[in-house]
């Protein structure tokens, strides 16, 4: 490994921090997010019209990288699970790991789901002009079922999840002044 990627490097994580990766991964998916829950919840709010239509038509292409963008987070978490900060060996950072586990597990899943789903559709699927997939002669329910039963409701459920990530975070910050929420934005 060549010097610039050591250990004490700020693109690597370290014990007291996160490093550049992780904290670019976290951020750029935690933005894109909040777009595709904003055009959710805008649609749900206002029904269908044209600020909605416009922050919906770009759902499809956005999950499908935010889906990318977490197959290299976990990627990249596991590279970096030795360096990274551990959560205490508490009951409240037991808890604190199950989250982020639950968070991890849902970022691929929802996404994951939806990208079956439209492989199993029968039109053809082309985020941003780039074809994935042709579309299939017939549907193949086997493989839209389980995103029309999941998708929408875990993906609200994911919601919550990071709402409660962001109120720990702020826990953390504010009344235990630990420095948790340091470690992803940097010196506060």
């Amino acid at each position: 490994m060549n010097q610039a990627m050591t250990a004490s490097s700020p693109w690597l994580d370290s014990p007291v921090r996160y490093g550049i990766v992780s904290r670019l991964l976290h951020w750029l998916m935690a933005a894109l997010l909040l777009w595709q829950f904003a055009g959710m919840i805008v649609k749900e709010l206002v029904g269908r019209s044209a600020l909605p239509s416009f922050m919906i038509g770009s759902h499809k292409p956005l999950g499908t990288l935010l889906l990318v963008l977490a197959v290299v987070r976990v990627i990249w978490a596991l590279s970096q699970w030795r360096n990274r900060p551990r959560h205490p060996r508490t009951l409240l950072g037991r808890a604190a790991g199950l989250g982020h586990a639950a968070l991890y597990a849902l970022m691929l899943y929802v996404p994951g789901v939806a990208l079956l789903r439209a492989y199993g559709d029968d039109k053809p699927f082309a985020p941003w002009g780039i074809p994935l997939f042709a579309g299939n002669p017939a549907k193949v329910e086997w493989m839209i079922a389980p995103a029309s039963a999941t998708h929408g409701l875990l993906a609200w459920l994911f919601l919550a999840a990071i709402a409660g990530h962001v109120v720990m975070a702020v826990v953390h910050q504010r009344w235990l002044r630990d420095q948790t929420l340091s470690r992803m934005v940097g010196r506060l």
